[in-house]
């Protein structure tokens, strides 16, 4: 997962996707934000798609 071009590591669920931003600085954000958000911008899939 990327911030901004920065590198922050690997997601394995919208759940790391909030923790990566939180730890961005953007507070007040949950699994839900990230799933609706217009500014996440997914590759090979979406906020449904992740292979376990």
């Amino acid at each position: 997962m990327r911030v901004d071009g920065e590198l922050l590591g690997r997601a394995y669920s919208l759940r790391d996707v909030a923790e990566f931003l939180r730890r961005a600085g953007i507070e007040d954000i949950d699994e839900t934000y990230v799933a609706e958000s217009g500014l996440i911008e997914w590759s090979g899939g979406g906020p449904g798609d992740w292979v376990h």
